[in-house]
């Protein structure tokens, strides 16, 4: 690289800093607002994102940007991480070039409203008071897709936003692969004589109990308390304002042990990849996960991969035997089986692990159908319902437990649910390779020796950033194009020595 290229490298990262800057900014004023802002400020505050996100617009869409990508238009022979920080910045020059300003502005003013309403919304388990905001997001994401323009599929476009190259027709191939395989095993299972209990996890733990032990749990795991820190909000989410701060919540209830716990051990995955992130990428637009399906495959690692072993509580049962009273006379075994029972259910983020990804193809589903026109808002709660009750042969009873329970329509993430089920599935094959590698790490984990998993995703996920495009992360780091046959079996093989299928 000639030292012209150099110095104009480090021109954009400079430029880029600035801006990295100003998100961090925004960042924090929208943590406040899910974490603790007093219901009378939210308009205002919901103005301030909308003035901070048009600054943000401005600088990601000047002519400054224009220039950086005009002048390395043809220019050759630049290292991995250069090459893609350009690469990026022209992907979303171009894409939020197409959005006029004052719309962009509008539209962030309305998520974060549309936020605050669907709380209120679940709060009092009424669509009605959510409906007319999600409408206006709906109405907004088809405006803008008329911007964006798609080839076969409009809801293709937004899915490149979440996960880079993936289209409707891969994911239709994978998802019937994935949900044929966990029909056919959950078949079996619903014909086995062995029932574990669970009722143990049902007691009351109080707050500050449950609150101590995740935070010793995810500390142990690898989350950097200097570099985070954990709060609640109604819908746990990570929120990082670069590698030194990335904050994490989650939300306890005091009659069910498992759901706090399992929610910071997932959202703990998603921090300790963004506390991972070299320096070197700060100020290159790169210094993050790469996808929403390569992040959800580390939270979803450490939620269940290794927090759902029996090698993991090996080592963490005796800790919370002493913590906990409420598991006196309950062995490991049962505990383990206790924690991995299957029961289809209404709840996404309570569901067991088998029947998940069945809750985020059912979401996957309705998105599609809603973006492509196929339903209408009015009729979410129906669709919502019915599809339950084919899929897992549950229905809610009242809004706040089916069509309100997650957060994510109201900000307009559509395309986002399908990561999570891809995350299963990355896992699965991240696993299998870390097997080869590390012969004895459940061995390791059983010795709490959580570090060597740890050095592992790192080094192989971690350290990338958003370099590589996930189709390209996945072979590099597996050999292998995605495929759902590793998580399948993995599930397959757990469960049958379960439920001695």
């Amino acid at each position: 690289m000639n030292k012209e290229h150099g110095e104009k490298l480090n021109e954009v990262r400079e430029y880029m800093l600035d801006l990295e800057h100003l998100n961090q900014a925004i960042g924090l004023v929208y943590w406040d607002m899910r974490v603790g802002i007093p219901k009378k400020a939210i308009d205002s505050r919901s103005e301030v994102i909308g003035y901070l996100s048009g600054e943000s617009y401005k600088i990601a869409t000047s002519d400054k940007v224009k220039e950086f990508i005009d002048y390395f238009e043809g220019v050759n022979g630049l290292d991995d991480i250069s090459s893609s920080m350009i690469e990026n910045l022209k992907k979303e020059y171009e894409k939020t070039k197409k959005i006029p300003s004052d719309r962009h502005k509008e539209y962030t003013i309305l998520a974060s409203k549309s936020e605050v309403a669907w709380e209120e919304a679940k709060d009092k388990s009424d669509f009605e008071i959510f409906k007319p905001y999600l409408q206006k997001v709906v109405d907004f994401k088809d405006e803008f897709i008329s911007y964006w323009g798609y080839d076969k599929n409009k809801y293709d476009t937004l899915l490149d936003f979440y996960e880079p190259s993936i289209t409707v027709e891969k994911l239709d191939d994978i998802f019937g692969e994935l949900r044929d395989g966990i029909v056919q095993l959950l078949e079996k299972i619903n014909n086995s004589k062995v029932k574990p209990k669970d009722d143990f996890f049902k007691k009351e733990f109080s707050k500050e109990s449950q609150e101590e032990f995740s935070k010793f749990v995810v500390e142990k795991l690898g989350y950097d308390f200097d570099a985070g820190r954990i709060d609640e909000s109604v819908h746990p989410f990570t929120i990082n304002f670069g590698n030194k701060d990335v904050r994490i919540t989650t939300k306890y209830l005091t009659n069910e042990f498992r759901s706090a716990l399992f929610s910071t051990i997932h959202e703990g995955g998603h921090a300790i990849y963004e506390q991972d992130i070299p320096d070197e990428l700060n100020g290159t637009g790169l210094g993050t996960g790469v996808s929403m399906g390569i992040h959800e495959s580390q939270s979803r690692f450490y939620e269940n991969i290794i927090g759902r072993s029996k090698s993991f509580w090996k080592y963490f049962y005796p800790e919370a035997k002493k913590r906990f009273p409420q598991f006196e006379g309950v062995s490991l075994e049962e505990f383990y089986k206790g924690l991995n029972t299957v029961e289809p259910s209404l709840i996404r983020t309570e569901a067991d692990e088998l029947t998940y990804s069945l809750h985020v193809i059912i979401r996957y589903e309705i998105e599609k159908a809603l973006i492509n026109g196929k339903i209408k808002v009015e009729d979410l709660p129906r669709v919502w319902n019915e599809k339950y009750k084919e899929y897992l042969g549950v229905e809610a009873s009242c809004d706040a437990e089916g069509v309100l329970q997650d957060m994510h329509w109201s900000d307009g993430s559509f395309g986002y649910f399908p990561s999570y089920a891809l995350g299963n599935i990355y896992g699965a094959q991240f696993l299998n390779k870390m097997k080869k590698d590390m012969p004895n790490m459940y061995e390791e984990i059983e010795k709490g020796n959580f570090e060597y998993i740890h050095k592992w995703l790192s080094e192989n996920i971690h350290k990338h950033g958003a370099v590589y495009k996930p189709a390209d992360l996945i072979k590099m780091v597996t050999g292998e194009e995605l495929t759902a046959k590793y998580f399948i079996e993995y599930l397959n093989k757990k469960y049958t020595e379960i439920y001695d299928l």
